[in-house]
């Protein structure tokens, strides 16, 4: 549903100040108004006055000096190069992502057998952003209400409220469908796994974002599918030029997997203009359109964007979603609506996996039933905002001239390039021996350039032990410069 209530006064109040800091009429250097003054210029209490300035100065945007107040300043951040648009001319090369698997593995067994201390390798929150105590008391509910879930068998497609309330959530990002058209999966990599399943046999060809979620390419390399990968804005997304570019070259694509909003690792969102374009495009050449909907929640913007199955009227888009990163990472809840392939997807589920135990989606149906649910978004995406510009501002600060970076809309992480000549696996490998993981370009693509990248998270809280780390590992990556 949609969430447009209004964010807090000394939000709102900082927004202001940001803005007027952007648009120079308050520069760098100068003194904000003291504490009393804006208390009295905005009529607000003290306790509203040091939010507003406190929230400046996490954002980078003032600074306290001591026993002399507040201070503007322009982030470090926003002196860093953004990325470079991809080019959509390059003829992709279907063979590119054959053996990933053993990659993937490799960085998966290392990190596991490491000591690690600070895990910026992941894609979620830390714990205590996510409402455990109401998703508890909320499964307690239903236990006193249907004492006998843990002995029933549950529907094969899930539990029938859950469902309706996903139904009804969908609304809000313009599509149109019922609770029955809802199969509920463990998590949204099973929800994928069915997907490509459904329309796809080994040997097919799949085109995905590149670079893409690293987990996807093992996903495509079990099931004996060929991955196509099509250049990708860290700005709007998949080139569709890069894509159309494809279908001439090769003409067997036979799907495309895409995440339109808070594309994983860049961060990326994709213009609705886009989005129709894309839709159209993939109906017209007969090409079955996976959506991956894990990280919609977390963008910043008010309201919900409109997701791809919204311009979806021949049944061509497949919607997957996932609950693992905006509210329960133990819970692994997922779902898919499937369109023409609804009936498939089923079948494969039984085969697959059976039924789903019921008792998470209890709970979680009737947490987000209720405004509790909203207001936990928002603070997510609240305390998510904070971290990210933080993060941003000491890799801006400690990592080596010429590191790039894009500061996206909202999400859990940050894509961050290196120099030219300083290789991820260089400074994965010097981190790992410190006990800090963080995930290598070459991870997330085969192509040679994603070395230089690394996927940094921004979902633990920000305090001396993560800046010390940051600091650290830009140390270890103007090494790797002179390593290389």
């Amino acid at each position: 549903m949609s969430t447009t209530t209004t964010p807090p006064l000394y939000r709102q109040l900082a927004t202001h100040y940001r803005g007027a800091i952007e648009a120079g009429a308050l520069q760098p250097g100068t003194r904000m108004p003291s504490l009393r003054s804006l208390m009295r210029l905005h009529d607000i209490s003290l306790s509203t006055a040091l939010q507003l300035c406190r929230t400046l100065e996490s954002d980078g945007w003032a600074e306290a000096r001591e026993r002399s107040g507040y201070f503007v300043r322009r982030p470090q951040r926003l002196r860093m190069a953004q990325m470079d648009e991809p080019l959509a001319g390059l003829r992709p090369d279907p063979a590119q992502y054959v053996g990933i698997h053993g990659q993937v593995s490799d960085f998966v067994a290392r990190r596991r057998a490491a000591k690690v201390k600070l895990n910026l390798s992941i894609a979620r929150a830390a714990p205590q952003f996510y409402p455990a105590e109401e998703l508890r008391a909320a499964m307690t509910r239903a236990l006193r209400l249907w004492p006998d879930v843990v002995s029933s068998v549950p529907p094969l497609q899930g539990d029938p409220h859950f469902r309706s309330v996903i139904a009804q959530r969908a609304v809000a990002a313009g599509m149109a469908i019922a609770p029955d058209d809802v199969l509920v999966t463990n998590g949204c990599i099973e929800a994928l796994n069915l997907a490509l399943r459904a329309v796809a046999k080994p040997g097919d060809t799949i085109a995905v974002e590149s670079p893409t979620f690293y987990g996807l390419l093992q996903v495509l390399e079990s099931l004996g599918l060929r991955a196509l990968e099509i250049p990708t804005s860290p700005q709007t997304g998949l080139s569709i030029e890069a894509l159309e570019l494809a279908v001439q070259t090769y003409g067997d694509i036979q799907a495309l997997v895409v995440v339109p909003h808070l594309q994983n690792p860049l961060g990326s969102v994709m213009p609705d203009a886009h989005k129709e374009r894309l839709v159209r495009l993939c109906e017209a050449q007969g090409i079955a359109l996976i959506e991956d909907d894990t990280y919609t929640e977390l963008l910043d913007a008010e309201g919900t964007p409109r997701a791809l199955k919204s311009w979806d009227r021949t049944g061509n888009v497949l919607h997957c979603a996932s609950m693992h990163k905006i509210l329960a990472p133990g819970l692994r809840l997922g779902w898919i609506t499937a369109g023409r392939w609804q009936a498939r997807v089923e079948m494969l589920k039984y085969t697959q996996t059976r039924n789903n135990e019921i008792l998470s989606q209890l709970g979680a149906g009737q947490f987000m039933g209720t405004g509790a649910y909203d207001r936990h978004l928002r603070r997510l995406r609240t305390a998510l905002r904070g971290q990210r510009e933080r993060t941003a501002e000491a890799i801006a600060t400690y990592f080596p001239e010429g590191t790039r970076m894009n500061l996206p809309p909202g999400g859990l992480q940050l894509w961050v390039e290196l120099p030219e000549g300083c290789s991820s696996a260089v400074v994965f490998d010097a981190a790992l021996q410190e006990g800090i993981a963080i995930a290598p370009g070459w991870l997330f693509s085969n192509n040679a350039r994603s070395d230089r990248f690394l996927r940094i998270n921004c979902g633990w809280p920000y305090d001396d032990g993560l800046d010390t780390a940051l600091r650290r590992l830009g140390t270890l990556a103007g090494n790797a410069i002179r390593v290389g």
